[in-house]
């Protein structure tokens, strides 16, 4: 997101857009609110498009006022001036994407639809813009002569080099073509998200006989019936495809047939042959993207994608899939060797199926370890677990969260606080929406926000940061226990949001972190979840304030590698089905999506009982964009990740200040002002290895 800028022009554009009352668009006003946080319960779905609008043509103002500046090409009127570029669409559209994502209603969706081809058309405008580029171009090649700080020389290289990469330099015919192109990709993600979108939204289980609820715990059988009695089906209990509802029930549920129904469904998720089947969509991105690469110069997508990454070479990626993949399918079948005595015990004989493997997972992990989920989860109240959270970014950076009230919040389940740094001064606000909403919030967790840190006339201008998930919520009089697994991706998401909010950049296009780099924030917090010292502090019995027992401490620490098997193998599946299918040179003409995927993975030996994480027809961040060529991004910053955790353990303290201080210096507040590797080496003094990460996942 760009920072936000008020002109006159902006407030014409306001009264312009007003309606027949007279009400004007609250998106297009400036934000007379607390820390200037959105104005949520102001906007009106009718204010979408026509701030969308405006906005863009104040963005074509200000690119036109660079083009046209009669001054010669400098730093500060072409290069400053781009950068702050934007300011009006970046907030109007945080609000609006946000929005698509929490609360995506048939009628946003349509919005959505009919404004996807005109925002790509736009931007396509600008990163083709020849006029521009030449402005851009003669400041770079003049860069030797600037006597440009380091930072300033880093957003010059950048700009420069993004207008390359995005084909500035193509002739008029190909540039036309690469313009077709990203419009047209642009449409499909969007329509690829919507149709997973509807699909979760449209499937449930419904059990209507008590019997076949044996095997789950009461806060599912209790979650289910809440949902029942909302679709007005009192007396039954409904189960849908978001994880807080299908994975309880995958791993307790005793009846086998319900299982394999649910869990189908949930693999064939924009793949039913239906008006949301996403086979064919795939198809064509594919081909689109390989078009694309062959226009600017390389034999394939994933190869002009990682020349700009940590990574490099898709040969890069590979190596480290590939060293992997081994040792975690030996985990994987070292797992499924224990549960086939437990199977064969219930009298289940035969090949265990993917619908079992949760399921004897959960057994299984209990004989060996004495241990269950569900005796762990009482300690793991939402609150607690948050208030751990804070504790740790405090511990490590000084920083405090006070929760806001009365403040604007884009959703009424969310939470503001605001951050604090040890010096009292205001780092920015967060919001936190956390629970799952069955029907139009998108699956899953992610870090967002609605305003990124900048600097105005010298000052800094705080973020506004959200960060939003699916855990399973609490029922009747009990609070909303967590799993190890949410535990985990909350302390994950909080991640993102710490490097959000402790970001110092002087300039906005210094502010984003390569894709492979952008997970060693998330991913180094997760570590401190379930230390022992930790654990002490905010794991404590919902209904007795016990702390939890040293015994069951014990029990995780042993357990935690347990799984790994399995997890490290169903992620491994969908980085290599998103690599495979952005390498090949030539894409066959008749590519069929369901014959690709199975052969490139059972090629590779994998598990029958271990679908990927991923199926294609539901692979959002691959096909609906962001991590196209990028899903190997959470292992390859976990190269990161535990090697720079290896840092505080090193010292004896996990909790070590100059560890700490060094970590926020040189990698959460630099964003992307340096390459990725500098960043690290300049935080750990030298290259990571592989070797902390075999050892935290137990395949070593």
């Amino acid at each position: 997101m760009k920072k936000f800028l008020f002109s006159t022009a902006i407030l014409t554009l306001a009264l312009m857009m007003t309606s027949c009352d007279n009400r004007k668009n609250p998106l297009l006003e400036e934000w007379d609110t607390p820390f200037g946080i959105p104005p949520f319960e102001e906007v009106q779905i009718d204010d979408y498009k026509p701030a969308v609008l405006a906005a863009i043509e104040e963005h074509n103002k200000e690119i036109d006022a660079i083009v046209n500046n009669p001054a010669a090409p400098d730093f500060e009127n072409t290069i400053v001036a781009l950068d702050n570029a934007g300011g009006l669409f970046s907030r109007v559209y945080s609000v609006f994407g946000s929005e698509t994502s929490i609360n995506s209603t048939p009628e946003l969706m349509a919005i959505e639809t009919e404004l996807a081809p005109v925002v790509s058309a736009h931007f396509n405008e600008i990163s083709l813009n020849e006029k521009l580029y030449e402005r851009v171009k003669a400041v770079y090649d003049n860069r030797e002569n600037l006597n440009l700080e380091p930072d300033q020389m880093r957003l010059l290289t950048e700009t420069y080099k993004g207008y390359e990469r995005a084909g500035a330099t193509l002739p008029a015919d190909k540039k036309e073509e690469l313009k077709k192109i990203n419009s047209r990709i642009s449409e499909l993600q969007l329509k690829f998200e919507q149709n997973v979108l509807k699909e979760t939204a449209a499937f449930t289980l419904v059990v209507d006989d008590e019997a076949d609820l044996a095997g789950l715990p009461q806060a599912a059988i209790d979650a289910a019936a809440q949902r029942a009695e909302e679709k007005g089906m009192g007396g039954m209990w409904v189960f849908g495809l978001d994880n807080a509802s299908v994975m309880p029930f995958l791993q307790y549920d005793d009846n086998r047939e319900l299982r394999t129904k649910l869990l189908n469904g949930y693999l064939n998720r924009g793949n039913n042959d239906d008006a949301n089947d996403n086979k064919a969509i795939i198809v064509e991105m594919v081909n689109l993207y390989n078009q694309k690469a062959k226009i600017m110069g390389y034999d394939n997508y994933a190869e002009f994608v990682l020349e700009d990454r940590m990574a490099k070479t898709p040969e890069a990626v590979y190596n480290l899939l590939d060293q992997l993949w081994t040792p975690a399918l030996k985990s994987a079948r070292r797992e499924l060797a224990d549960m086939y005595p437990i199977a064969k015990a219930q009298g289940v004989n035969g090949e265990l199926t993917a619908a079992d493997w949760r399921y004897y997972f959960e057994k299984a992990k209990a004989e060996k370890f004495n241990l269950s989920e569900d005796e762990l989860k009482p300690y793991f109240k939402f609150e607690n677990v948050r208030e751990g959270i804070f504790y740790v970014a405090n511990r490590l950076y000084g920083i405090t969260f006070t929760q806001l009230n009365n403040v604007p919040v884009p959703h009424p389940e969310a939470q503001a606080f605001e951050c604090k740094d040890a010096d009292g001064s205001t780092l920015g606000i967060i919001f936190m929406d956390m629970f799952a909403r069955p029907g139009y919030k998108r699956g899953g967790a992610w870090c967002g926000g609605y305003r990124e840190q900048y600097y105005k006339d010298g000052v800094r201008v705080i973020p506004i940061v959200t960060i939003v998930g699916n855990f399973t919520r609490g029922t009747g009089d009990a609070p909303a226990l967590l799993s190890p697994d949410e535990t985990e991706t909350f302390f994950h998401e909080f991640g993102h949001a710490l490097q959000s909010l402790l970001q110092d950049v002087r300039y906005q296009g210094n502010a984003s972190m390569t894709r492979d780099f952008v997970e060693l924030p998330s991913q180094i917090n997760e570590h401190w979840a379930f230390e022992p010292e930790v654990l002490k502090v905010y794991a404590k019995h919902y209904q007795t304030g016990e702390v939890i027992p040293q015994e069951l401490v014990d029990k995780l620490d042993k357990s935690g590698k347990y799984g790994q098997g399995f997890a490290t193998t169903e992620y491994l599946a969908a980085s290599l089905l998103d690599m495979d299918y952005f390498i090949m040179d030539e894409i066959p003409a008749d590519l069929d999506v369901n014959k690709f995927e199975a052969k490139v993975l059972g090629d590779r030996g994998l598990l029958s009982q271990i679908p990927p994480r991923y199926r294609s027809t539901y692979f959002t961040h691959v096909f609906g964009g962001g991590y196209t060529v990028g899903y190997y991004s959470y292992i390859w910053a976990e190269v990161l990740d535990a090697d720079a955790y290896e840092a505080f353990k090193e010292t004896g303290d996990i909790f070590n200040q100059e560890v700490a201080r060094k970590f926020r210096e040189e990698v959460l507040e630099r964003g992307g002002e340096d390459d990725a590797m500098t960043l690290y080496v300049n935080f750990r003094g030298k290259e990571p290895g592989i070797d902390p990460l075999l050892a935290n996942r137990g395949l070593k």
